[in-house]
């Protein structure tokens, strides 16, 4: 995988990224609810740009564009990279940048972040994997202000994150206006404890939605729901 990460209809190299392609991005990229209303797409943290290809990928229909931040040189360069390789390179534009500095001619439809969360860890020697993982250079509230700034009217904001870390979050969207509306607690197995939460937010408040996903069947193959939420995606479904 680090070397490389095939899909369906895009590739990802990965060489200089600090963070490598993971199930979150595939599970957040899969989940997030994307609606042919949803013309302008934000990925914050992009990384290799695997959510902005994914959304790029699923709003084929409608031609929406894609935009992903990266505050990490190197990260950004391999997502430009990646892009460039794509069938969606011309709806694509990665801007190397934090994403607190960045500002947009028109408001997103949609923002989707798989953002660091560590929060009091030990920090890592490595910088950029340190940027990748942890909070010091996008605090919950920093980027829920940012998601409220960047966000239309009717805008949504979609993240995947610990489920010890969702209250933390969820009070930081609430103090910039932005209100839990959608939630899948996901285990790794039948019976677990669940290890991610997949999160909606939006601007107006409304009763949450929550949903269970579970990744392995008891004998550890993948389960049917799993399969087909991410599908159009892994070349093994």
């Amino acid at each position: 995988m680090a070397g490389g990460f095939s899909f369906k209809r895009f590739a990802i190299e990965q060489q200089r990224s600090a963070m490598k392609v993971g199930t979150d991005g595939v599970l957040l990229g899969a989940w997030a609810d994307l609606t042919p209303s949803h013309k302008r797409i934000l990925d914050v943290g992009c990384g290799t740009g695997l959510i902005a290809l994914m959304a790029a990928q699923r709003t084929e229909g409608w031609g929406a564009e894609v935009v992903g931040v990266e505050i990490e040189p190197e990260s950004a360069e391999d997502a430009r990279e990646n892009v460039a390789r794509s069938e969606w390179r011309d709806r694509v534009r990665v801007v190397c940048g934090a994403v607190q500095d960045y500002s947009a001619e028109e408001p997103f439809d949609h923002i989707i972040s798989n953002p660091p969360y560590f929060v009091a860890s030990l920090l890592s020697p490595d910088k950029a994997r340190t940027t990748a993982r942890h909070t010091v250079t996008l605090t919950f509230d920093e980027l829920a202000r940012s998601a409220a700034r960047l966000l239309s009217p009717e805008g949504v904001l979609s993240l995947v994150l610990p489920c010890d870390l969702v209250g933390d979050m969820t009070l930081a969207g609430v103090r910039n206006g932005l209100f839990l509306s959608r939630r899948m607690d996901v285990t790794s197995k039948s019976g677990g404890k669940p290890i991610r939460a997949l999160l909606e937010y939006r601007p107006t408040p409304q009763p949450t939605l929550h949903t269970t996903l579970t990744i392995h069947t008891p004998e550890g193959d993948y389960t049917p729901e799993y399969r087909t939420l991410t599908r159009d995606f892994y070349l093994k479904f």
